[in-house]
This record gives structure tokens, sequence and C-alpha cells, in this order.
């Protein structure tokens, strides 16, 4: 499900997301996500969430302390649709360790370009990653398909010269942040570029592993 900057229903148009008795929480979100779309993740106050959500001001309270906890929750719904995306392009590693984490990459660069808002949420807002014990494991779990790819990359080369999983796994997660942020964005911040951002990656990654001396069959 995507929350780009159109939304499904206009701005103007409160009450017409699906709220329904019993279905308040989930009304938030989405009213979240359609106003971090049109305004930024800090464009909008928990007021408006209501609003745009068709509910009364104090109706948010009933699931959510404040507007850091509602957007604590909407990253956290974000890094669980990236676990499960990057999860998909690792695929057990196959048919081998480096194209599997070339696949993780482009899924992160997919992510990033087809739900800004979420993005927005986990990388741009401000939410602190321990806001909650929930926002943490979902993190946590997002980042331990990247770190499972490098250890797979890292078991099958030589004891001699194995680079150590976890580096590996922040490295390329920095690079291809660092390509999204730049390159790869759906709106009008993102940057010119002689080559797609896809391709940029993968030839970043293959220059950095190769500077390991990794190989794809470990010799």
């Amino acid at each position: 499900m995507s929350w780009n900057k159109s939304g499904r229903d206009g701005p103007g148009r409160e009450g017409a997301r699906g709220y329904h008795h019993g279905n308040l929480k989930e009304a938030l979100v989405r009213a979240a996500l359609e106003l971090i779309a049109q305004k930024g993740p800090a464009g909008f106050t928990f007021a408006e969430a209501a609003r745009v959500a068709g509910v009364s001001p104090a109706a948010p309270y009933r699931h959510f302390r404040d507007r850091d906890e509602l957007m604590a929750d909407v990253a956290r719904r974000g890094f669980s649709v990236l676990e499960e995306a990057l999860a998909q392009a690792f695929d057990q590693g196959r048919p081998d360790p480096v194209t599997a984490l070339d696949r993780i990459g482009k899924a992160y660069l997919a992510f990033a370009r087809t739900e800004p808002a979420y993005y927005s949420a986990m990388f741009e807002a401000g939410v602190r990653p321990d806001a909650s014990p929930e926002l943490r494991a979902a993190s946590d779990d997002a980042f331990a398909v990247l770190r499972a790819a490098a250890e797979a990359i890292a078991v099958a080369q030589p004891a001699a010269t194995r680079p150590p999983a976890l580096m590996v796994a922040l490295h390329v997660w920095s690079l291809a942040h660092g390509i999204a942020a730049l390159f790869g964005r759906a709106d009008a911040t993102r940057r010119p570029l002689p080559m797609s951002p896809e391709e940029l990656l993968e030839a970043g990654v293959l220059v950095y592993l190769q500077g390991l001396g990794v190989s794809r069959n470990g010799a």
C-alpha cells in the first residue's frame, strides 16, 4: 500500500478514509500518512490528524498519548513493511549471497521511492529508535535481513580475510540509504543522476566488496 502525495482522497474529504467504530487507530495512521505525504513529517498537528480521520480532537487519545506516539507507530509499521520487502528480496540468499545482497539494496531503494510517507516517518520525523519497544523490534528485524545477507557473504570467504559481517551490513546500509536520500526519492528533492539509482548502488556495492576481497564463490 502506497501513501504518496496524491493520496486516495482530497484533503477536504474529512471522514472519507474508512473510519468505522472500532477502527479508529487504523484511521489515524492512514490520516498521518496522508498528512506526511502532503506536508512532511513535521507539518501537521495531532488535532489535524484527528480532523483528517474524521473524529474529534479528543478521540486520538484513546489510542495514542500524543503526536509523537502516533508517529512512532507509523514508523514501526514502516519498518515492518520494509522488513517484508527485504526478506522477500533476500530469498534465503539464493542463488548466491552477493546476488541476494544486490536485490536487498534495490528493494531498499524501491521502498524509499514507493513508500515516501513511511520513509519520512522512519528516518526524517525525529522519532527516536527506542521510542517504543515495538518500534525498536521492528527496526531491528528489518536490519537483521541485511545482516543475514552480510553474514552469508562473510562466511563464504576464507577465514584469514573474512570481513566482519556487522561492518559490511552497516556500510551497505549507509550506501543504500545515502543513494535513496539523494537520488531515489519520488518527490522534487530528488537530484539528477546520469544513471539509475539502482545502477549506482550496484556499482558501489561491487566496488566495496571487491575492496574487501569478496568474491561470489569465496575463492
